[in-house]
């Protein structure tokens, strides 16, 4: 039998397009949306268009740190093990936010919620091994300029950039993480799906959300879901590739990461500061 699928951000996008052709491979799938009738209505979806009734959901504000919790311990309730932990879900915010807990909504979306999520999903997967972790990431690291910070006031917000910071945490996070998960047979990667047609954006309005794909279809580079999906599955299904950790994928290829991602020290601040917000280690 095979192992169940976890994956967030799964009603839209790579998200969904991922969750599509992993139930037609017949793996068990727990998908994490956070409006109820959507994602109740993609499981749906899902079973319909692949036969594969072992699709269940749970909704999760990933920004929200009390929202995580209470969903791993659902999870951690309902589930004895996992396979594949897919952290995709994150946004851009132009606009500078904070949420409810006091925590910059960029840092929260795209870094803290997963931070958490995977930390409390340890057990989960350890009864699962050889078991694997996948950060979805983004070219978009490479522009960033150095650890993401909790940015509490609106003077202080450049939104390109906080995004920027927050994908390189995602590649961060993904080394220190394989580190320290090395002997447990748990891998940890990292995967830049490339420029998607997807809703991404559109949270900041039609015009963000049109230079995002102007972009991509001036470069002739423009996926769609499906394409961008592609080395996500590759790594979640694909038994050879299970071995690797620590690495940065793009088109179903291993490549470098950006020369901060390599920093040793930024991981670590990076850990300290998550441990910090959010209160679990391993």
């Amino acid at each position: 039998m095979k192992e169940t699928c976890l994956i967030t951000g799964a009603t839209s996008g790579i998200g969904k397009a991922s969750a599509l052709a992993l139930a037609g491979l017949n793996y068990p799938l727990i998908l994490i949306g956070r409006n109820p009738g959507k994602t109740s209505a993609v499981a749906e979806e899902l079973r319909r268009k692949t036969g594969n009734g072992q699709i269940s959901y749970f909704v999760c504000d990933l920004s929200l740190l009390e929202s995580v919790r209470e969903t791993a311990r659902k999870i951690r309730s309902a589930h004895e093990s996992l396979g594949v932990l897919i952290n995709n879900a994150g946004a851009r915010f132009l606009k500078h936010q904070v949420t409810g807990e006091g925590i910059e909504i960029t840092l929260a979306t795209n870094h803290l919620g997963h931070f958490l999520l995977t930390l409390s999903l340890i057990g989960l997967l350890e009864k699962s091994v050889p078991s694997t972790i996948i950060n979805v990431s983004s070219g978009a690291h490479f522009a960033a300029g150095g650890l993401i910070r909790n940015v509490t006031s609106a003077g202080n917000y450049d939104g390109s950039r906080q995004y920027a910071d927050s994908k390189l945490a995602n590649i961060l996070f993904t080394y220190a993480l394989a580190a320290k998960l090395k002997d447990r047979r748990i891998s940890v990667n990292a995967v830049a799906p490339g420029g998607v047609a997807t809703n991404f954006g559109r949270n900041d309005g039609l015009v963000p959300w049109l230079k995002h794909r102007l972009y991509y279809l001036a470069k002739r580079r423009l996926l769609t879901p499906a394409q961008g999906a592609e080395t996500i599955v590759y790594l979640a299904s694909e038994s050879q590739v299970r071995t690797a950790t620590g690495k940065y994928f793009r088109m179903k290829k291993e490549l470098g990461s950006s020369a901060l991602s390599y920093d040793k020290d930024l991981q670590r601040q990076l850990w300290e500061m998550s441990v910090g917000l959010t209160g679990v280690d391993i």
